[in-house]
């Protein structure tokens, strides 16, 4: 089984308004913790989709129009993941997607590939959450998750991780993701 541990920096929260502006993944066997393959990309932006920009969010990822300008079309980035999936053999029952924020990174990782062409293909419909991780661990660990919180950063400080690197980027995302997947949760090592 593959974990597809994804991280999505935007120009904003909402996914009606603001685009994704870079993705990042990284494919780990889950039972050895083996890193199978790895993609980032920062997309091409017009000026008039920069400009619906959330300056908070820009304030968080550090990005700004000079980066976007040079990113990829989101034709070629689509693409790019498509070939990566089908080299790894990427379908229900072989992988599962885990992010701190699934509906978050969903629902942008949509605008990069469409819901339509990721069932077609077959794709995980699965997004697992850390914090859910974080949560079942710890009650089962007689501990109140609750009060360490669940962010990213929270859960990694509950487990003696430090923060993630700033400003955020997604492939910094994804490295701090897995460190906190393995205090939480662990790798099989079969």
């Amino acid at each position: 089984m593959l974990g597809i541990f994804l991280d999505t920096e935007t120009n904003g929260l909402n996914p009606f308004k603001h685009k994704a502006i870079e993705i990042a993944f990284k494919m780990i066997d889950i039972e050895t913790g083996r890193l199978v393959d790895t993609y980032e990309a920062v997309l091409l932006q017009s000026y008039d989709e920069w400009q619906n920009s959330d300056l908070a969010s820009l304030q968080i990822n550090g990005f700004n129009w000079e980066d976007v300008s040079l990113g990829l079309p989101l034709e070629r980035v689509s693409e790019q993941i498509q070939a990566c999936f089908t080299l790894n053999k990427i379908q229900r029952g072989r992988a599962v997607f885990i992010c701190q924020n699934p509906s978050f990174d969903r629902a942008f990782f949509a605008q990069i590939v469409s819901p339509d062409l990721q069932e077609k293909l077959l794709w995980p419909y699965h997004w697992l959450d850390l914090a859910s991780m974080h949560w079942a661990a710890a009650l089962l660990n007689n501990k109140k998750p609750w009060e360490s919180g669940l962010s990213k950063d929270k859960i990694a400080g509950a487990y003696q991780i430090g923060e993630e690197a700033k400003p955020h980027r997604a492939m910094n995302g994804v490295d701090h993701l897995i460190l906190c997947y393995e205090a939480v949760v662990g790798f099989a090592k079969s």
